[in-house]
């Protein structure tokens, strides 16, 4: 069974301000998600025995893959496509911004499109196949995969097979899938 950790990176100032990014790739952490990025490491050397992390390109998410792998020792490989979703017309404004949008339907939040950006279930269709080929390329062996809140709850959905109750993880929150025959196991939130 291949057990695929999912983290999200350390707080950024976006986080920390709840503001969507003008320049999403080159965000960086702040000090608490530079704290936050150790402390994952430090739990996932507890929970897991990883050969591999594999991090999206933008920078709050590779430089918290970076702190894991140097930590723990592992090749560090960029999955471009693990960015996170393009909020387009919402850059620079806050995370609640979406919610005055006429056509944002809060029963069906990841159908939403932002103009200019991807809805949720867009994102999904990016992500899914780099977690599919993720799992039939490291059968029985730990993989940390680090990406963005928006990814994780795409990559929960397309396990879990439905959006309800997909999770949101907060900053360096990990979830855990597990792969075998039979496919995949129901996501498990690792507590911190």
């Amino acid at each position: 069974m291949s057990k695929l950790i999912l983290v999200r990176h350390g707080e950024s100032s976006g986080n920390r301000d709840r503001i969507f990014a003008t320049s999403p790739h080159d965000l960086p952490l702040t000090e608490l998600g530079y704290r936050q990025a150790n402390e994952a490491a430090k739990r996932i050397a507890e929970l897991f025995r990883p050969e591999l992390i594999v991090t999206s390109a933008y920078l709050r998410a590779s430089e918290t893959a970076r702190i894991i792998a140097g930590a723990l020792g592992l090749p560090l490989e960029l999955e471009p496509n693990l960015r996170e979703r393009e909020i387009g017309s919402h850059r620079g404004r806050s995370y609640d911004s979406f919610l005055t949008e006429p056509d944002y339907d809060p029963q069906h939040p990841w159908a939403w499109k932002p103009q200019g950006g991807e809805s949720y279930e867009e994102v999904r269709a990016r992500v899914a196949p780099i977690l599919d080929r993720l799992a039939a390329q490291h059968p029985n062996r730990d993989v940390v995969v680090v990406s963005h809140g928006g990814v994780m709850t795409a990559l929960w959905a397309h396990v879990a097979g439905s959006w309800d109750d997909a999770y949101v993880p907060p900053n360096c929150g990990m979830v855990l899938i597990e792969h075998g025959p039979q496919g995949y196991a129901k996501p498990q939130v690792v507590d911190g």
